[in-house]
């Protein structure tokens, strides 16, 4: 762990880390976000995989319902029978129809929660990894200034955020 491996400022409670560690962890960080987002988009893709093959399933199964329906006309000739094996052949493709969009949309709202659970988790540890370097850095800094009172030390304002989301993020993690 980064804290166990770094050494301590003498005469104080801070620490000194390594910044080829910290680059590390940032570097793993990156890494990670784009993995989340391609679980996300692969959970998205099967969704509207699962919705076409059911919408398919359910249209092959009115064809063929419609293909007995002629046969069976062509075969017997008895159009009233005919015509009520045709309704009910269509009603048949209806109902399949409308439970395969039914069961699509359910698949694709859960994809789109999930998604979003899985965001949202990791906006959650994003913010976490930037309050623990801005801490970091806030340490490091008030450890160098209070160290040392030489005039070669840089002042509190070498430290401060460069913009104004900097600002704001300092602002929100002290």
């Amino acid at each position: 762990m980064l804290v166990d491996s770094s050494k301590s400022v003498p005469l104080s409670n801070n620490l000194m880390v390594d910044k080829s560690k910290i680059g590390e962890l940032v570097a793993q960080l990156r890494m990670a976000v784009p993995q989340e987002v391609r679980r996300a988009e692969e959970m998205l893709s099967r969704k509207d995989d699962i919705m076409s093959s059911a919408v398919s399933e359910a249209h092959q199964a009115r064809q063929q319902l419609e293909q007995d329906f002629r046969t069976r006309l062509n075969e017997h000739e008895l159009g009233r029978k005919a015509e009520e094996i045709l309704r009910e052949a269509e009603a048949t493709a209806r109902r399949m129809i409308d439970q395969a969009e039914r069961e699509a949309e359910n698949r694709r709202n859960q994809a789109d929660a999930y998604a979003l659970r899985t965001l949202r988790d990791l906006e959650r540890e994003l913010t976490s990894a930037t309050g623990s370097v801005r801490k970091g850095i806030d340490a490091l800094a008030g450890a160098t200034l209070a160290a040392s009172p030489s005039p070669s030390i840089p002042s509190p304002n070498d430290f401060a955020p460069s913009d104004e989301r900097e600002t704001a993020d300092y602002g929100r993690f002290r």
